[in-house]
């Protein structure tokens, strides 16, 4: 274009033409990277609002227990504030590129059709030169205007997608080795060989921790809250990674397997179980999601949970609302260990299954739990002593270190740790039948 106006025209036509479309490009450039901070603000506060909202609507019952409506509805419309005036900005930034781009090239227009206008008058160029530049410029500055809008687009998407990016970017704590295998089961036997492990290198959590749960055993770890217990399992689930020693099932190092492998031969039943909002059909085959219904029954029916499902009005395709709220603790426990049991794992992993219960369903779930524990290897995490009196052997876990072990007779008759520990549950039973009781007021 601007050979054809030199030659048609003039050198101040042409170069007036490329001034026009060097200053539309770099004034294009240069506020579309200032406005990025309004962008990315207006992001910001849309997440901030987003999760205001998300957390309010899953912790409603708590909302409502304080009676804290209004203070949620404050908290959110703060952040709404937030994100209105965070848009305003954005909006008001992109005004301003749209206002300046179309000045420029409607004074660089404006600029050529007065030379070309002023050449007509000296009868130096013709009217059908002037149709001729204007035609011209009118086809250059229409893709020059696209060539804007699209530059604003993409940098918009980009900031759009940068959390998106940032995410893709973090690397696993967690990663398969190049050379990991498949876990192969032999029998299932868990390892634990001086296991040391902390979140924070200012506070370690286990230190030197040794011990094993033979193939088809039940070896029960117990202790006072933050000795560690529940590491334990995050660590055989390999959600971390040890920091000192290994652990190892049928002798392989699980650091050396697959995640996938090693995930799919262990079951676990979890103190806080969360459901889907689905039909029950659908939480328990969620362990197997390609069961046939009649696998999902036999689950059900191993688990103790058949009878009640057939006595609701929907059966199986009864809704269990958000996390499991139409159930109550112990039915929610038996959908989870009928979950379990669809997945038919080699290694079981009680953590504090039946802590939340109370004693007679307590006692009802331990009956479910030892049936399907039968003949697999378990590791049971427990709180209350009562229920791991069968194990065939005790871990009592304090300080990050198990400081007794042994089966349950044996470790009364210690007198140690254990013993106190027990001691004080029974008490803690026998306080609360005492509070129980009726009490006459007169």
């Amino acid at each position: 274009m601007f050979v054809i106006l030199w030659r048609a025209l003039n050198a101040w036509v042409a170069l007036v033409t490329v001034a026009t479309v060097v200053i539309y490009i770099a004034y294009t450039m240069l506020v579309t990277e200032w406005r990025i901070k309004f962008r990315r603000a207006m992001n910001e506060q849309d997440s901030r609002a987003s999760t205001r909202a998300i957390d309010s609507l899953l912790n409603y019952e708590t909302v409502k227990y304080f009676g804290n409506e209004e203070h949620e509805a404050r908290r959110f419309d703060a952040a709404m504030r937030g994100y209105e005036q965070a848009s305003v900005k954005s909006q008001t930034s992109l005004a301003l590129l749209n206002v300046g781009q179309a000045v420029i090239i409607s004074l660089g227009l404006s600029a050529v059709m007065l030379m070309t206008a002023n050449g007509i008058v000296a009868g130096t160029l013709s009217i059908g030169t002037f149709v001729m530049a204007n035609t011209y410029l009118m086809q250059l500055y229409q893709p020059l205007g696209f060539f804007g809008f699209v530059y604003r687009e993409i940098k918009q998407s980009l900031i759009d997608m940068e959390k998106m990016f940032d995410l893709l970017s973090e690397d696993p704590h967690v990663a398969d080795s190049p050379k990991a295998n498949a876990l192969e089961i032999k029998g299932g036997e868990i390892s634990f060989d001086g296991v040391h492990f902390h979140y924070d290198n200012r506070r370690p959590i286990l230190t030197g921790v040794s011990f094993r749960v033979p193939a088809g055993k039940t070896v029960a770890v117990v202790g006072p809250s933050g000795s560690g217990k529940s590491t334990l399992g995050r660590l055989l689930y390999r959600f971390y990674d040890v920091t000192g020693g290994a652990v190892r099932i049928d002798g392989q190092d699980i650091r050396e397997v697959t995640q996938e492998s090693l995930r799919a031969c262990i079951g676990v039943v979890p103190q806080d179980t969360v459901l889907f909002n689905e039909t029950i059909y659908y939480n328990i085959a969620y362990g197997k999601p390609n069961a046939t219904p009649a696998e999902v029954e036999h689950a059900a029916r191993m688990a103790h949970v058949h009878d009640f499902i057939m006595a609701m009005p929907d059966g199986y395709q009864t809704l269990v609302g958000e996390r499991g709220l139409k159930l109550s603790g112990g039915e929610k426990q038996r959908v989870a260990i009928a979950r379990t049991v669809i997945k038919d794992p080699a290694i079981l992993l009680l953590d504090e299954a039946t802590s939340a219960l109370d004693s007679h369903t307590e006692r009802e779930i331990q009956r479910n739990l030892r049936e399907i524990a039968e003949g697999r290897t378990t590791l049971c995490i427990a709180h209350r002593l009562s229920t791991v009196v069968d194990a065939d052997e005790i871990l009592v876990l304090d300080g990050g270190t198990v400081v007794e072990r042994g089966r349950h007779a044996a470790l009364l008759a210690m007198n140690g740790r254990y013993a106190e520990m027990w001691r004080r549950q029974q008490e803690s039973r026998e306080d609360d039948g005492n509070l129980s009781a009726p009490v006459l007021v007169t």
